[in-house]
This record gives C-alpha cells, structure tokens and sequence, in this order.
C-alpha cells in the first residue's frame, strides 16, 4: 500500500479515537497487510509522541492459541502504551472517553532493565523484571462493533484502551507465574477464571516474543517499561455504574469503576 493511503487510514483512527466515534474497518477499504497494519499504527503513535503523550510500555494481544485461530495467525501482535492510558487501582474510567470498551485481567511486567532483541528468552524477561503487578486492560476499539481483521486490530493500536495497575509489587522469582489463579467478578459476581499458562503457557513468554518482534523495527523494551502480555480469560464488557476486581493469587488485587 503506498504511503498516502495508509496516512488517511491513519488519521481516520486518529479522528475516531479523538470524536469517540466507531468508524468501518479499514480492511474494509483496500487491503492491508501486517506491515501496513504497523507503519499505519507507527504513524499514530509519531503523532501521539509529537502532541506530548509519552510512551510508557506495550501491550501485547492475541496470546491464546483460540484468538490466533480465531483470526487465522500464529503469532500474537502488539500495541503501545502511553501515560494518559494508565489508571490507579481502585478509581474510575469514564467511558465518555471510550466506543466500546471491554475489560481482560493480566499480569503486568515492569522492567528494571532494557531488553533487546534477538534471542531474548522467557529466563531473560524474568531476570530483567524488576516486578510484576495485577492488571486490568480496557480494551476498546475504534473499529464498529469489534468487527476486526488481524490488520485492523494492528493498525487501531491492537485496541488499545486504558490499563490499570495493582498495588502490590512481586519479584518474578517468588512465583510460579505459569500456575498463578485468577478470577475476575463483575458487580459482585464471578464472571470468568483463569491461570497464567493462558498465555502461551506463561506471561513471559509474550513479552519475550515482543522483545524479539520489536528487533525487527529496531526497537528495544525500555528500562521501566510496563508491559501487559494478553488475557487470562475472555474480554467481559462493561458500561456505567459496573465494577470489575480481579484477584490473582499470590500477587493481590486490582479494581476499576466505570463511570
């Protein structure tokens, strides 16, 4: 695809991330290709960059073996994190700022030291974390009613939404993050369960991947970098006046409101 295309691709995302209005896929449009798919999603995030947003770590999606068949890939993908997308556990999201947001419980990495690629392996991820935290991503996308294509989801930022990070702070090696439970309630209610090894077996796998996946557009995983590595369940949606906890064993709680 020629640059100018994937530049309008790239600033309708923009505008409905901006307007908070759903737009068609852009697969719809023309076809686009993974590659496209993240120079589209590089270009956003140059502009995010330029308007004073810092990026602050990754997110990494598709990391169970049903959503890779599900869209027909065999390896996860990836978005960027930025300071305004990071909540505090217990408070609020606002959804007027979101389309259609749904919420995954994971275990976030932080890291104490930059991992770069090729060759990174799951024991490096684990040394080079300085800890690992709950999380809650809020997913949401700018693609009408989550009607996505691996390259859409790619190019919308791998629908990206907000995150929220847990108090405690665990050292990797105090764990077997592979076998950590978690189960996630809804206004009170269980609504879903999972364990660690739900994403590729254990979260550090992904990021692993990521470290070795970003080599490739000569990018590195920064010293301080948080970085979430996928869902332990399936996304749940929620709207105004709900209340998501998710409680991980052995490395604590996190909670959100929506308002």
């Amino acid at each position: 695809m020629d640059a100018s295309n994937m530049k309008e691709i790239a600033a309708l995302l923009e505008r409905a991330e901006r307007d908070h209005l759903a737009i068609d896929p852009p697969t719809a449009r023309c076809a686009l290709t993974v590659n496209d798919a993240y120079t589209i999603q590089l270009m956003n995030v140059d502009r995010r960059v330029v308007s004073g947003r810092r990026i602050v770590g990754r997110k990494i999606g598709l990391t169970s073996i049903a959503m890779q068949k599900m869209l027909g890939v065999n390896e996860p993908d990836f978005g960027h994190l930025f300071d305004d997308m990071m909540l505090a556990t217990g408070g609020e999201c606002g959804l007027n700022s979101l389309i259609q947001p749904r919420v995954e419980p994971e275990i976030a990495f932080v890291l104490a030291r930059e991992l770069r690629g090729p060759g990174v392996s799951r024991q490096d991820v684990l040394a080079a974390a300085e800890y690992v935290t709950p999380a809650l991503e809020i997913i949401d996308s700018r693609i009408r009613d989550w009607k996505i294509t691996l390259a859409d989801t790619i190019a919308d930022n791998a629908s990206s939404g907000r995150v929220v990070l847990g108090e405690q702070k665990t050292k990797p090696s105090a764990i077997d993050l592979a076998v950590v439970a978690m189960t996630l309630e809804k206004n009170g209610a269980l609504v879903e369960q999972g364990l660690g090894s739900a994403v590729l077996g254990h979260p550090a796998e992904p990021v692993a991947w990521l470290a070795n996946k970003l080599a490739e557009f000569g990018q590195t995983l920064a010293s301080g970098s948080v970085i979430i590595p996928g869902a332990l369940c399936r996304a749940v949606p929620v709207g105004v006046g709900d209340s998501i906890v998710a409680n991980f064993e052995g490395l604590g709680t996190v909670s959100v409101r929506f308002v």
